[in-house]
Parts: structure tokens; C-alpha cells; sequence
């Protein structure tokens, strides 16, 4: 079992921006698809973005344009990077990794993922 931690979360002011880390650690040094997903008070999980160890990514179509995903393989990091966030971006935002064999680009969906990070909270006001 991988071992995922965020950070960067906190709190902005719409239009601001922020970057989400998640570094894996133990089980695997090798995760083939990583992901970040969101969850709102009282809303289902959904997933934000995810991207391929070669590099293909799927990003949602709520925050295409504003978010970027990106990894860095040597350091076993997956970061979001979050630009013009508005306030129903507000939500916990969890790191996610698929160890075994997963498409390219991965599919936005949790049951593709194996293991989960305790989530780090973006909060955006207006």
C-alpha cells in the first residue's frame, strides 16, 4: 500500500491561486496513475484531474483552463496547481494513486484508484 500525503491547502480569496502537493511514499516506488478529487460538504466525491507516469492527463471539465496537474516522478510527487479558484472550488481535495495498470489517459473516477491521502481543505471566498 502507498502511503499519500497532501499539503498546500488553505485559505484564498477568489480569483487567487494555489498549489497542492502529495508525496507517496513506501509500498511502490512506482505509481502508474496519480489523481486529485474533491469532495464538498454534502456532495459526492468527484475527481479534478489525473495523469498518466508517461504523462497523459484528463482534467474535469469544471476546472479546465484554471488547474494544472503535473508529477515529478524522481521525487514520487503529484501537484495541483489551481489558478482563478472560485468559491465552489471550496471543497476537501484528496491525492489518489493507482499502482497497477491503468489507461492512458487515467479516467476520472475513484474506483480506478487504490490508495488515498487524508485530504488537505481549499476554501475560496468571494
Amino acid at each position: 500500500q502507498v502511503q499519500l500525503v497532501e499539503s498546500g491547502g488553505g485559505s484564498v480569496q477568489a480569483g487567487g491561486s494555489l498549489r497542492l502537493s502529495c508525496v507517496a511514499s513506501g509500498g511502490t516506488s512506482s505509481t502508474a496513475c496519480m489523481g486529485w478529487f474533491r469532495q464538498a460538504p454534502g456532495k459526492a466525491r468527484e475527481g479534478v484531474a489525473a495523469i498518466h507516469e508517461f504523462g497523459s492527463t484528463r482534467i474535469a471539465d469544471s476546472v479546465k483552463g484554471r488547474f494544472t496537474i503535473s508529477r515529478d516522478n524522481a521525487k514520487n510527487t503529484l501537484y495541483l496547481q489551481m489558478n482563478s479558484l472560485k468559491p465552489e472550488d471550496t471543497a476537501m481535495y484528496y491525492c489518489a494513486a493507482e499502482i497497477g495498470v491503468c489507461s492512458s489517459p487515467p479516467l476520472l473516477s475513484s474506483y480506478y484508484f487504490e490508495s488515498w491521502g487524508q485530504g488537505t481543505q481549499v476554501t475560496v471566498s468571494s
